[in-house]
């Protein structure tokens, strides 16, 4: 079930600190109303002061006129009639399960449950909540809009599949750029592409093979005409992606299930090599112009 007559309804925001009213400008600047709950009141003059301040600057500023934005110490006061809620409280665990459970209670049956935690995946917060509740929550991470504005969603395993592209579309109307986990990950897609590319810096770094400045020159020089990473293994080709990948795992005893496996198993056995192959690779064969 999704919610009915959203359009009507507030969004409402748990949480008026640093992410949290920055969530709240994302939906307010696109006309919707917004509900925030802070239980700290001192916090609350700087939250509201943040969103006057700030909420022409969004993108979706200036198609319409900005939604209200009011802000309460009391949960239910702030949840009775939303048709969305993101939880944005302090990443601690059992304050997590403690909101979901609160919110089973006093948010509307049919409102869509976010979380926008980033180090616990939302099924982690279900350990209060029935069954059918857990059909209508899921895991909304934004970054740091303005600034950034991506947002992945991430099911909590349990999620009803029509809420996902609901919920784009609703993103995509107040200008956030969302991108879909298809199944539950601690770190979502770009955290765990960081955590690599973090850990290994930071290898370089301790066995003295490199500094942080060339580090980050010889970074910037490489990747800013890569397309992304997908694009460039097909680029070099899998085939040498997957004998490099080989050499890596021999080396470090690392496990090759999940990485040269797995290009073996779904795109070298099956002659998809990559953008040099009329099969294609990650990507689908490039279509040659006929001159």
């Amino acid at each position: 079930m999704l919610p009915e007559n959203y359009s009507d309804r507030p969004v409402a925001v748990l949480g008026g600190g640093v992410l949290g009213r920055r969530i709240a400008c994302t939906w307010a600047s696109a006309g919707y109303d917004v509900q925030i709950r802070e239980p700290d009141q001192n916090q609350h003059e700087s939250c509201l002061n943040y969103i006057r301040e700030n909420v022409a600057k969004y993108p979706a500023a200036g198609n319409t006129a900005a939604g209200t934005v009011r802000i309460f110490r009391d949960l239910e006061m702030a949840v009775e009639t939303a048709w969305l809620v993101i939880e944005a409280v302090p990443e601690k665990l059992q304050i997590k399960i403690d909101t979901f459970s609160e919110l089973e209670t006093h948010a509307p049956k049919d409102a869509i449950l976010a979380s926008n935690s980033s180090s616990y995946k939302s099924s982690e917060m279900l350990g209060k909540v029935k069954d059918t509740t857990k059909s209508r929550v899921l895991n909304t991470h934004y970054y740091m809009p303005p600034e950034n504005m991506v947002v992945e969603l991430m099911t909590d395993g349990y999620t009803n599949p029509d809420i996902f592209p609901f919920l784009m579309d609703r993103q995509r109307e107040v200008g956030t750029k969302p991108f879909f986990a298809r199944k539950e990950c601690t770190g979502f897609i770009f955290n765990r592409l960081w955590a690599a590319i973090k850990r290994e810096t930071l290898s370089i770094l301790a066995e003295g093979v490199s500094t942080p400045e060339e580090i980050d020159a010889l970074f910037i020089e490489l990747t800013r005409s890569w397309g992304g990473p997908c694009r460039f293994m097909d680029a070099v080709g899998l085939d040498t992606v997957a004998l490099i990948e080989d050499h890596y795992i021999k080396e470090r005893q690392l496990s090759p299930t999940y990485t040269v496996d797995f290009l073996r198993r779904e795109y070298l056995d099956k002659g998809r090599l990559g953008a040099k192959s009329p099969h294609g690779g990650l990507y689908p064969p490039q279509s040659k112009s006929i001159s």
